[in-house]
């Protein structure tokens, strides 16, 4: 077993894996930069290292500073959370070639999965279903882009092969835009990601966003722990996620895991993953794997029970598996709304003083959150301070578990997104099932 852990990120999720660290007699250090010097997991670490100013670039982005940190503090492992580099194959590369361990997949997974035509011809190979597309990059000849895109089909989208976030997507209504369209989406890859490579897709117009969380042990041992709906999103950014999706049909599940245990067997796939579909007309087609730990991974662990940052930590120690895919059974329903620090209507970010924290609680209430009152919500960083999950026998339940537990919660001295988590809660459309991937934007006019 793992003795040492660095913690290479801030937030919830740093305080989310120190605990789990805890429980299984693991040591901490925690980094940190200048601004976040009071953050809870600093305060409850074994040890701590400031490795730079607020800077994001400075410090937690800063891989000779980490590295620094885990020599001087001879850690064994590095666990990068998620976001900043936790999908950085030259950090995993540089890590274990300093002789840690990374906890995650290989550098050569991440960069696989990391090009998106590269992570598409994995999936189809281990008959993974997939967005129609142009099959590969596009070159430079317009006529056979353009003859590529008419065998696809208008309306299309072009996407960056590095992209990520919601950036380096552009969809594309008729023929006579295409070229143009183009060659605005390679300006903005490279601007954004270093590579101009872009590819095209069919463009599906009422989606749901579903996606399916995996676990490999690295040896060609992998499991499913179900589906996840993530479909309330604005600008590409997700609002609300459950689990189970609603609305699956039981046989399309079946279906889907086990094509997506396939792939990540015969990728020899390490830790913790997630493919994401695009889920319309009970067919599901992928479209990225997000080699790293999701921010909504509680839902999973609340309907199967399986601590998913203990298996990493177990994987990452060199253990097989703790579970069998027979041994997975999902039950009742889950969800999660993100607490931001923002505007419920204009969506502006609000750093500032938490004068007073109010946690809810209550049969089948969790709250991961890394504040607490006198906290200042730094600039720098995310909005995201707190995830509120709810569980119930029934997806019912747990929607009037949160009703309630967002009445409950309180954050006073910041603005924040609570208003709008409550508006969702409350609306018919959301409250049935199934919304799709626009129905967010729709609600709010947007």
């Amino acid at each position: 077993m793992l003795k040492k852990v660095l913690i290479a990120n801030r937030g919830e999720i740093a305080l989310r894996i120190l605990r789990a660290c805890k429980e299984m007699g693991i040591k901490t250090v925690a980094v940190h930069s200048t601004a976040d010097r009071e953050l809870m997991h600093v305060r409850l670490s074994d040890e701590s290292v400031c490795i730079g100013p607020p800077s994001s670039t400075d410090s937690y982005l800063n891989i000779p500073a980490l590295i620094s940190a885990m020599e001087l503090t001879n850690a064994d492992a590095v666990h990068p959370g998620y976001g900043f580099l936790s999908e950085n194959a030259e950090f995993a590369e540089q890590v274990e070639q300093c002789g840690f361990v990374f906890i995650g997949p290989t550098a050569e997974t991440i960069r696989l999965m990391g090009d998106k035509v590269s992570a598409i011809d994995v999936m189809v190979k281990a008959g993974v279903p997939t967005v129609p597309g142009s099959g590969g990059p596009l070159g430079d000849d317009e006529k056979n882009n353009l003859a590529l895109a008419e065998k696809i089909g208008f309306p299309l989208m072009i996407k960056a092969a590095a992209g990520g976030g919601g950036r380096g997507m552009r969809v594309v209504e008729k023929a006579e835009d295409l070229i143009n369209s183009i060659q605005v989406t390679r300006t903005e890859a490279k601007s954004y990601f270093g590579s101009d490579v872009v590819y095209l897709e069919k463009f599906l117009s009422n989606p749901r966003h579903v996606e399916i969380q995996v676990i490999g042990d690295g040896r060609g041992n992998a499991i499913c722990l179900g589906d996840r709906d993530c479909s309330m999103q604005r600008r590409h950014q997700k609002v609300v996620e459950e689990a189970p999706a609603p609305g699956i049909a039981p046989e399309a599940r079946e279906a889907i895991y086990k094509s997506c245990i396939n792939a990540c067997q015969e990728m020899k796939y390490r830790g913790a993953g997630t493919l994401e579909f695009l889920y319309e007309d009970g067919e599901f087609f992928f479209i990225e794997m997000n080699t790293r730990l999701q921010v909504e991974h509680p839902v999973t662990e609340r309907i199967t029970g399986i601590d998913i940052v203990r298996e990493q930590l177990r994987i990452a120690a060199g253990e097989e598996l703790s579970v069998k895919q027979e041994d997975i059974v999902l039950e009742g329903h889950a969800i999660e709304c993100r607490i931001n620090a923002e505007h419920p209507e204009t969506f502006m970010p609000s750093p500032g003083k938490v004068n007073l924290f109010h946690s809810p609680g209550g049969n089948g209430i969790r709250v991961d959150s890394h504040i607490y009152s006198g906290y200042t919500v730094p600039p720098h960083y995310d909005s995201l301070i707190a995830k509120l999950i709810t569980y119930g026998p029934s997806r019912d339940v747990a929607i009037g578990r949160m009703q309630n537990a967002l009445e409950e919660m309180l954050v006073d001295g910041i603005v924040t997104n609570i208003p709008l988590q409550s508006r969702i809660m409350r609306d018919e459309g959301f409250k049935k099932g199934g919304a799709n991937i626009h129905y967010l934007e729709k609600m709010l006019g947007l």
